[in-house]
């Protein structure tokens, strides 16, 4: 990228977010070095916050030695042509051509160098001396905080991969409220049960009797998954089984009349086949590969091409199949009846090569299919056998299966009438209820009529409320009977099975007794060693301290002193190359050479100003002689513009005379004004 190319990509990218500036070219362009140095480090401040500083109030040494050493976290690396020492006095000078493809560098990558700048903090090693590291405290220290830094790694690992992994924050937020809200609710819910449950009178112990009971519910359903899980081992072995039986039998059916002659036979031709494949075909094959990776690699380090370039490159493997061809004509000319019996030979032998390629391609393709149909019925066999919970059947079992679905065909049919015909049934069940509704609807109210007229109007009603209410009492007689019944047996069995479990928990118990009794001897030793090592702990993060106050002591002297380093290194360096020129220009200057002598800036800058002199001369006699023919020019421009304007005048009357319309009028005018026209082009001499 040329460093034309560079400041528009820069311009570009500066007048977005979040920089935000307002430059065009020229303006970025006219820029001073400070204020490009300013830019630079706008732009490292948005990749860095702490680099957010005025370059103005901070010392020249201390910016460079800040905008390098944050250059090499961000691992910045100048182009190859460049020295270092030139590249370090660029960047302090805010030279464009140093200055330029830092920006464009880091414009390209702002997300990538924010995130690099971001873990820079946290695992950037801290140099430590040598003679410092012998203390055994300073590097047990320093192995520590090697193995926190470890730690941040894998960290941070899961947190980009939980980033990445496609969870949204709000509907994760909204799960937990959902979940809030319906631990809410069955607070409440369990609040009102504790309520109802507390005003019974043997609330606690049926409480302890509940809590028994659903302990050993639940160690019922993980028995029961566990069985669960034993039965669908069993027929996962049991399916097994099945198919090792099932091979087993097609390859006895298979060997069925083979003879060692064969077999051999039929080994020695799949290992020709595969010795083929393996010495011949699989080396060519990755010949070709190899071949093929190293022209995309040549085509990757080649630059772009254009129209022109493949154009010409068309041209040359058009000229090229030319040669080849006529090559080729010469060669058939130029050949011997020898040479085409060979030929002959190399043909078929060829074509043999090219036949057993073809078979080698085609073998190698069956057995690709072969392997991805068994893979697929494999697949479909695990499927069919976890979704029915058997397998495929073969042979008798499938015949066994087709008769069994026929005979449940024919029952299914036989049920299917059954069941039209009770559905038939049913309609005129339906239709004679509702018959005999209609007609105890007529006679319940002619029943009613004849009580009002009797005087005892609503007797039948009082009558069936009655009888409802005695059944229903009855009936809640016997279901508070069954209940005290179930109650009473429901004791009875957690009594019994309470009973089991405190027989079944006797020896444990027996067991623990003795370690509670250990625990509680060993705790007061806990306690003492705890106490001792929180104090131990105390002292070592009190040294701790110290040492990190100690250690960022030395550090700030050596950024100090390696600021002072570079500030002193460049200065010499400035120094240097002026003094360089200053002898060059000596040299040149009393070299007795007239050519040497015209390179020297004072020969360069006499002629410069030898040639604004005889410019400005130049310039000043133009001056003068446009000051004395200022009046005769605008004498001359004001009879120009006379004579513009007689013409002018002319024209309009010649349209004046064409607008009449009469032939003979016309003529006659134009006769007067021919007669006069000698005059006005006179009166036009003596104005020019």
């Amino acid at each position: 990228m040329s460093l034309s190319e560079q400041m528009k990509f820069i311009v570009q990218e500066l007048n977005k977010e979040p920089f935000s500036k307002s430059y065009n070219l020229i303006s970025f362009d006219s820029l001073e070095p400070l204020q490009l140095l300013q830019v630079l480090n706008d732009v490292l401040a948005i990749i860095d916050p702490k680099q957010k500083v005025d370059i103005r109030e901070e010392a020249a040494d201390q910016t460079a030695v800040r905008l390098l050493q944050f250059l090499r976290v961000l691992k910045y690396k100048p182009p190859e042509n460049v020295n270092m020492s030139e590249f370090r006095a660029g960047l302090v000078q805010g030279e464009k051509p140093v200055v330029f493809p830092i920006l464009a560098w880091l414009l390209q990558r702002v997300p990538e160098l924010q995130k690099r700048a971001y873990l820079a903090k946290f695992l950037v090693k801290i140099d430590v001396p040598a003679e410092i590291m012998g203390d055994e405290e300073v590097s047990s220290i320093y192995i520590q905080y090697e193995e926190l830094m470890e730690q941040f790694k894998e960290l941070h690992k899961q947190s980009e991969h939980l980033k990445n992994s496609g969870f949204n924050t709000g509907e994760i937020r909204k799960d937990i409220t959902n979940m809030e809200e319906e631990k809410e609710q069955l607070l409440k819910r369990i609040e009102r049960l504790r309520r109802k449950v507390e005003s019974h009178p043997n609330s606690q112990k049926m409480m302890t009797v509940a809590k028994n009971l659903r302990v050993e519910r639940d160690r019922e359903k993980r028995l029961a998954a566990q069985k669960q899980e034993q039965v669908t081992t069993i027929s996962h072995l049991d399916q097994r089984i099945k198919r090792l039986e099932a091979q087993l039998r097609e390859s006895r059916q298979a060997s069925v009349g083979a003879t060692p002659e064969s077999m051999i036979q039929k080994l020695e031709e799949e290992t020709r086949t595969n010795s083929f494949l393996v010495k011949e075909q699989l080396p060519k094959d990755i010949s070709q590969r190899r071949k093929m990776i190293q022209n995309l690699q040549k085509v990757v380090s080649v630059p772009a091409m254009g129209h022109s370039d493949l154009d010409e490159l068309n041209a040359k493997i058009k000229e090229m199949n030319a040669e080849v061809n006529q090559l080729i004509e010469k060669r058939m000319r130029s050949g011997e009846p020898a040479d085409d019996k060979h030929s002959l030979f190399k043909q078929q032998a060829g074509i043999i090569a090219h036949k057993k390629e073809a078979a080698a391609q085609a073998l190698r393709a069956a057995r690709d299919e072969y392997s991805q149909v068994a893979q697929e019925v494999e697949h479909k066999r695990q499927v069919v056998s976890s979704a029915e919970g058997g397998e495929v059947l073969k042979g008798e079992d499938f015949k066994r299966y087709v008769n069994k679905l026929r005979s449940k065909s024919t029952v299914y049919k036989k049920k299917r009438a059954e069941l039209a015909e009770l559905r038939a049934e049913s309609g005129v069940l339906t239709r004679t209820d509702e018959i005999l509704k209609q007609r105890n609807e007529h006679i319940n109210r002619q029943l009613s009529v004849l009580e009002r007229k009797r005087g005892v109007a609503g007797y039948r009603e009082t009558q069936d409320e009655l009888e409802k209410v005695s059944s229903k009492k009855s009936e809640l007689d016997e279901m508070k009977g069954r209940t005290l019944d179930d109650m009473s047996e429901m004791v009875r069995r957690l009594h019994a099975e309470i009973a089991d479990r405190r027989n079944t928990l006797a020896p444990i118990l027996r067991e623990i007794r003795p370690l509670r009794e250990k625990v509680q001897e060993l705790t007061p030793e806990y306690e003492n060693k705890k106490q001792v090592y929180e104090r131990q702990q105390a002292g070592f993060d009190s040294n701790m301290s110290k040492l990190e106050q100690e250690v960022r002591g030395y550090r700030e002297e050596c950024k100090a002193e390696e600021s002072r380093y570079h500030y002193l290194n460049c200065m010499m360096k400035v120094l240097h190359v002026q003094q360089q020129r200053v002898a060059a220009e000596m040299k040149a200057y009393v070299s007795s050479d007239a050519q040497e002598k015209k390179k020297t800036f004072r020969e360069i800058y006499s002629k410069k100003i030898q040639e604004q002199e005889n410019m400005s001369r130049g310039l000043r006699e133009k001056q003068k002689m446009v000051r004395e023919n200022h009046e005769p020019n605008m004498k001359q421009m004001k009879m120009w513009r006379d004579l513009q304007r007689l013409m002018d005048c002319k024209k309009h009357c010649l349209e004046q005379i064409s607008s009449l319309g009469s032939t003979a009028g016309a003529g006659g005018i134009m006769g007067g004004y021919g007669d006069s026209a000698p005059t006005h082009l006179e009166e036009d001499r003596l104005v020019l």
